[in-house]
């Protein structure tokens, strides 16, 4: 189970307080130059890894700091009665003795029926008999359909098996980061939220603009994002979310940019400055690099 802390649509109470305040900051200062504004570094999302069922905690592989990517085993509940039933599921799914001694019963009784037919036609044995020896053959059918019947049931009831002990090892759902370890082995919660993980690559940009510029940032516009000291450097972003409603309170609308960080080398919850080229926008919004900006 995952539950969204900030999902990547919408940020947080905080990271929306910060990013508003930016913006009204940069409202009452008037951007630079008409194309710098203050803006905020956020990871992509950040989520509470929790397992789908509760339980024991019987280990916790990851710590904060570390990297995992996306399918990796991140941690596991106790799971030794669901091992148990998986173990026995795979004996009776995998068992062919009665199949085997169906098939051998089917075969006596169709030989039995044969036989009784030939004796029949000579006079010897009666149609009694014979009737005997095809109801034996109907019941050795109907007994072999049945032991392969059970056999695919317990087929199914292994993948159920299965299922349920998968449900007890805890994923990655993404690339990223371990922000917090919640719990650690032997604990025991409900709900088992184990983890906080952010994904750190691409990063979200959150930009609040005054009211002057709306219309002359569209989605898709590269722009040049500095993050603050000590980390600095220019970093090329691109524009994916311009909000389409007004926040009248601060007289600034919403701008999301993309900011790929392949390496990690940027931290995210960083303050930041972004220039749009705004000496481009009268035209269609261009997608050539920014001069002096390095593509990442």
């Amino acid at each position: 189970m995952i539950r969204p802390a900030a999902n990547a649509a919408t940020p947080g109470r905080s990271g929306r307080n910060a990013v508003a305040l930016l913006g009204l900051l940069a409202l009452v200062a008037g951007p630079s130059r008409g194309e710098e504004l203050d803006c905020l570094i956020q990871p992509w999302r950040d989520i509470t890894l929790s397992a789908a069922i509760e339980g024991l905690v019987e280990e916790v592989l990851v710590e904060r700091g570390d990297l995992v990517k996306r399918g990796d085993v991140v941690a596991r509940l106790e799971s030794s009665v669901e091992r148990a039933s998986v173990d026995a599921a795979r004996a009776r799914a995998e068992a062919t003795g009665g199949i085997r001694s169906g098939e051998a019963r089917l075969e006596l009784a169709k030989t039995s029926f044969e036989r009784q037919q030939t004796l029949q036609q000579q006079k010897v044995v009666s149609s009694k008999e014979v009737d005997e020896a095809l109801a034996s053959k109907r019941v050795a059918e109907a007994d072999l359909q049945s032991a392969r019947e059970d056999r695919k049931f317990a087929a199914l009831e292994l993948a159920q098996a299965e299922a349920l002990l998968a449900r007890r090892t805890i994923h990655s759902p993404l690339d990223g980061v371990v922000v917090e370890r919640l719990l650690s082995a032997g604990e025991y919660a409900d709900p088992p939220e184990i983890l906080k993980l952010a994904q750190v690559d691409p990063l979200r940009v959150e930009v609040y603009a005054p009211l002057e510029l709306i219309g002359q940032i569209s989605v898709g516009m590269r722009a040049e994002v500095r993050p603050e000291a000590p980390v600095g450097g220019a970093h090329e972003a691109t524009v994916i979310v311009v909000d389409r409603v007004v926040d009248a309170a601060s007289a600034t609308f919403g701008v999301r940019l993309e900011l790929p960080n392949p390496d990690y080398a940027l931290a995210a919850g960083l303050n930041c400055r972004v220039r749009f080229p705004l000496e481009q926008a009268s035209g269609p919004a261009t997608s050539g690099a920014i001069p002096g900006i390095s593509s990442r």
